[in-house]
């Protein structure tokens, strides 16, 4: 019994160590997009964000609509003053959002005039396999 019960765990670590490496490959890739994505958005180049989003972020927003929204939320917190990764998960499915690869990433994240704000960045793999952002929240 205690052989069969080593094959099993032997067989299922096989076969789940590759999976957990490839989400690792993807959670990294999807991380330095989200970086150079957060960094324009540090700059107030809110146009340059609305152009280097994913496609579904594009035609959800249009970009007037996005720069508009995303000064109102980030000018009044000032500038950034630090910003840590809290978590990043990789998933295929969101709610409201169409089946894909999506890595969630939560920073916690510190402002001028903000000093404890959870920023939530979700990058997804778009089809020419490049990691775009699908979406951004701030509170």
């Amino acid at each position: 019994m205690k052989n069969i019960f080593s094959i099993i765990l032997v067989t299922l670590t096989l076969f789940v160590a590759p999976v957990r490496a490839q989400d690792a490959e993807k959670i990294a890739s999807a991380r330095v997009a989200a970086k150079s994505w957060l960094e324009l958005a540090d700059m107030g180049e809110y146009s340059q964000t609305w152009e280097q989003a994913a496609g579904v972020f594009q035609a959800a927003v249009s970009k007037p609509s996005w720069q508009s929204a995303i000064q109102g939320v980030r000018a009044p917190f000032g500038s950034l003053k630090s910003r840590t990764i809290k978590s990043a998960t990789f998933t295929r499915s969101l709610p409201g959002a169409p089946d894909g690869e999506y890595v969630v990433i939560q920073y916690e994240s510190r402002f001028e005039n903000k000093e404890a704000a959870i920023e939530t960045v979700t990058p997804m793999r778009e089809k020419d396999g490049s990691w775009k952002v699908s979406g951004y929240f701030i509170k």
